[in-house]
């Protein structure tokens, strides 16, 4: 019997980024909380994108960005998500595709357009996001390919449309096919926010569907209600197979339910230029890691690796091929 033709099939926002640099007093100007992300409305999204600087468009959104590494990673990558029958829609589709990942979804018809990312990139690095859905929302269970779904080692959900009834209830679908097909399913946090709106209801779903959870040290803070290691462990433990919490600068931590923790170190950008992505880049290294079947180290240094090359430059996606970069570092 073969294994699964496809590494990681993620469930996310199709969004197109919009960047530009950006100091604080354009954020103050606008409202946008430096560092987060928040969600606005379509007549708010020009007002913001009309004051901003020179930009660089991309199709983004990310569980996407995470299924474009594992692309450069020589990986196979699959994704479901919702654009709309409109030119921004046929560029991130035209692009997912460009890098052979697997996208199929029907688009939107009769709806708002796709979805964009405003993010302004201050000089500290700190990419502060203001998202327009728009179709990205409409991501439902009639979206979820089950053939696709089978086809997968890892089915990846993105934490940022989870608060999408809609899209929640296909995140469920996807992850009943996996796990009756006997395959593994992850969740990224996406962001403290969502998880301090979603707390009960997102930690059911995670027990009840997830074996890999990741989240970065905010996010974990505020899902476990502490920010200390040793209760973070012991309730990551009781919730979910695998729990990976990045920490920037600090590297990653890996919490096995059964096994030692594993620390894996950050490795050093060539210059940090925009953290947009980072940790979606991460998230590609490791599930590609454990999709190839690679140990937690191995996996989360693979993950440290992608990491470090997207901060390195302005946008949220490689701008050379991970996979010499990890060929060189000898982690494939």
């Amino acid at each position: 019997m073969t294994g699964p033709s496809l590494d990681v099939i993620g469930v996310g926002n199709a969004i197109v980024d919009v960047l530009a640099k950006a100091d604080d007093a354009f954020l103050k100007a606008h409202d946008i909380p430096k560092g987060g992300m928040i969600l606005i409305d379509e007549d708010r999204a020009k007002s913001i994108y009309s004051g901003m600087a020179a930009a660089v468009e991309v199709s983004g959104g990310s569980a996407a960005n995470s299924i474009a590494c594992i692309a450069s990673l020589g990986g196979n990558g699959g994704f479901i998500g919702k654009v709309a029958d409109d030119a921004l829609g046929d560029i991130f589709r035209h692009d997912l595709r460009a890098m052979g990942v697997e996208f199929d979804t029907m688009p939107l018809i009769d709806g708002p357009e796709t979805g964009r990312c405003l993010i302004n990139v201050t000089a500290d690095a700190q990419r502060s996001m203001s998202t327009f859905l728009g179709a990205a929302g409409y991501v439902a269970p009639d979206d979820i390919d089950e053939e696709q779904i089978k086809r997968a080692a890892i089915t990846f959900c993105e934490g940022y449309l989870f608060e999408q009834p809609n899209a929640r209830e296909g995140f469920i679908a996807a992850c009943a096919i996996a796990n009756a097909n006997g395959n593994r399913t992850a969740l990224t946090l996406s962001d403290a926010s969502v998880v301090e709106r979603q707390q009960d209801v997102l930690r059911n779903f995670i027990k009840d569907h997830v074996h890999i959870l990741l989240a970065n040290d905010v996010e974990a803070a505020a899902l476990f209600g502490s920010e200390d290691l040793g209760v973070i462990s012991e309730k990551a433990r009781a919730l979910s197979p695998l729990t990976a919490m990045t920490r920037s600068e600090h590297g990653s931590i890996l919490i096995p339910r059964d096994g030692d923790i594993v620390e894996v170190p950050a490795i050093k950008p060539a210059a940090l230029e925009d953290t947009t992505g980072a940790g979606d880049a991460y998230a590609a290294g490791l599930l590609f890691g454990l999709a190839r079947g690679f140990d937690l180290t191995r996996a989360g240094t693979l993950g440290s690796l992608a990491a470090s090359e997207v901060i390195s430059h302005f946008g949220a996606r490689p701008s050379q091929s991970l996979l010499s970069l990890a060929e060189n570092h000898k982690l494939l």
